[in-house]
């Protein structure tokens, strides 16, 4: 059970115009977005801050990063919902999808670009800070832009993990699971 309840239907005018805006036609609203719909401060505010909208760097670049962050912070709801709604679309096959969770950042699965992403990740999350040998990486395939873009992602994704597993919420029924040696109870 989640700590908090999730809202129900009918919503307030404004925060069930922004579900339909986000959800896919005949998707209930995920459980996160109708949990922070308890407060339409914190669910307006984390809309604002959202960054799943065309940006600096391809989907696929971006779903890497999430995949990642996620899956490090040990988030399975977050990482299942982005693994069910765009690992197919952002071309992650299920090496990589799974390597995303237990892989190294340098995996052969990946590419260079791809491995300075993950790499990048795994030191915000691990060590709050971008070593110089990953900036190092990250600038030979990226502009200031996109490096922006991937410290934003995970900032923004870190404070997602930390809603969700916080307030403990139960798995969409559609969303993906961790590989079974890395699952969080």
């Amino acid at each position: 059970m989640p700590r908090i309840a999730s809202a129900e239907a009918p919503y307030p005018p404004q925060i069930a115009a922004e579900l339909a805006r986000i959800m896919p036609k005949g998707v209930e609203p995920l459980v996160l977005f109708r949990t922070l719909a308890r407060n339409p401060r914190v669910f307006e505010k984390m809309f604002a801050g959202g960054l799943l909208d065309k940006g600096a760097l391809s989907l696929r670049q971006r779903e890497i990063v999430i995949d990642r962050t996620t899956a490090r912070l040990g988030c399975e709801y977050e990482w299942g919902v982005h693994i069910a709604f765009f690992a197919t679309k952002a071309g992650l096959d299920p090496e990589q999808v799974a390597a995303t969770v237990t892989g190294p950042a340098d995996a052969a699965c990946w590419t260079a670009d791809e491995q300075a992403l993950l790499s990048a990740a795994d030191d915000l999350v691990d060590r709050h800070t971008i070593t110089d040998s990953t900036w190092s990486a990250l600038a030979m395939h990226f502009d200031e832009a996109r490096i922006l873009e991937v410290i934003a992602l995970v900032g923004y994704y870190h404070t997602i993990s930390f809603l969700c597993r916080g307030l403990e919420l139960p798995f969409e029924s559609y969303g993906a699971r961790f590989p079974a040696s890395r699952r969080v109870g």
